[in-house]
């Protein structure tokens, strides 16, 4: 999946010279986190964040207190250079780069201009999206062999019984490289014959395995 393709582009915009009261009012009005500042030809010059805004206003508390620091220009308190990515590049793979640098947003720049904007929110609501959670399903976790053609011949027994599969993870088996998990997600709310049909076959199931086997 692309970045393009969860973009937002209607993205809210400053100058530098606009003040850090404008930035504060943009924030309010629109309920959003950050703000890019850019240059007249769009170019993205800097980053500033709601606690950047609310770090250099005055206190609430203090009466009487001076507000002249809300005219300050946005260029003040601006964090640049900024960490940008491409419409093209992979989600999975920005994914990454919100974790390692534990960023809220990300700018999306094509040819120098800013495009759109990625937030953490977005990556989230990708995932739920990704992992089938956001639709009526039942979970089943297979520990298989990791072996080439393991994949489709776990996912055969889901063709017999004529089952749609929401979506397929695959996650490492603690420390041990020889397996792996096979995460299923399908569009049913009784999952039990599929449950006994993967047992049938001769799978270990790490979820659902509170089911017990019939008795012969």
């Amino acid at each position: 999946m692309l970045v393009e393709e969860i973009m937002k582009t209607d993205v809210i915009t400053l100058p530098p010279t606009a003040t850090i009261y404008e930035a504060l009012q943009l924030l309010q009005k629109h309920r959003i986190r950050h703000i890019p500042i850019v240059d007249e030809e769009q170019h993205i010059i800097g980053i500033v964040s709601d606690r950047d805004v609310r770090d250099a206003s005055p206190s609430s508390f203090i009466k009487n207190s001076d507000h002249s620091e809300l005219q300050n220009k946005i260029r003040s308190i601006m964090t640049h250079p900024v960490v940008t990515i491409h419409p093209l590049d992979f989600v999975e793979e920005i994914a990454r780069i919100f974790y390692d640098e534990e960023f809220a947003c990300l700018p999306v720049v094509r040819d120098n201009k800013l495009t759109g904007i990625v937030t953490e929110k977005d990556m989230l609501y990708k995932l739920i999206q990704l992992t089938g959670t956001h639709v009526q399903s039942s979970h089943i976790e297979v520990k298989v062999p990791h072996k080439p053609g393991i994949l489709p011949e776990v996912a055969s027994v889901f063709g017999k019984r004529k089952t749609n599969i929401v979506s397929v993870l695959v996650y490492p088996y603690n420390d041990d490289p020889s397996y792996k998990i096979l995460v299923f997600r399908i569009q049913t709310m009784n999952p039990l014959p599929i449950v006994q049909d993967l047992r049938d076959a001769g799978y270990e199931l790490m979820w659902p395995n509170n089911i017990p086997e019939p008795k012969l």
